[in-house]
């Protein structure tokens, strides 16, 4: 004998908001868990800082230090990454990567490729670097996380879709 199952109600339920506050800060909610009361009017306002200080500045990310990523030599292998993913590079402001990015300036705006610049100290830096690359878009930024993810030591690199290589 076979039974039919009826689908259970409760997999067709909705959500329920429990809760709602218009982008209030939840503080308030926290501070009995903490045990102390907290003064919202003297709160820390990461907004209000942010504002009076006026807008961030790329100067102001300078020095970027990335201590997993070195110069040096990468061995190139492949990679599956979203074929719609946009190639990027990375380098430093080391002679290394200023001799790389010379080399293959022309490769990488072809490919459209992006620059992350993980170890670099100064704004002057930046700007050589750029002027080598001769139009190249090139970010600062800190690098340890994304050598991580693609178990990287060294750069200059180039990530395409397909692969690293150098």
């Amino acid at each position: 004998m076979i039974a039919s199952v009826a689908p259970l109600a409760s997999a067709q339920a909705g959500l329920t908001v429990i809760g709602d506050h218009g982008g209030q800060s939840a503080r308030a909610y926290y501070a009995p868990i903490a045990g102390a009361g907290i003064d919202e009017q003297h709160a820390y306002s990461a907004r209000a800082e942010a504002m009076s200080r006026g807008p961030v500045k790329e100067a102001d990310l300078l020095p970027v230090q990335s201590n997993r990523l070195t110069p040096g030599a990468v061995t190139a292998r492949k990679l599956t990454l979203p074929s719609g993913m946009t190639p990027f590079f990375i380098i430093g402001a080391d002679r290394m990567s200023l001799r790389w990015i010379k080399q293959r300036a022309a490769r990488l705006r072809d490919l459209h490729a992006v620059g992350l610049v993980v170890n670099v100290g100064s704004a002057a830096q930046l700007t050589q670097l750029r002027a080598v690359g001769g139009g190249l878009v090139m970010r600062p930024v800190a690098g340890n996380d994304i050598a991580r993810r693609l178990d990287l030591a060294h750069y200059p690199v180039l990530i395409t879709p397909k692969g690293i290589q150098q």
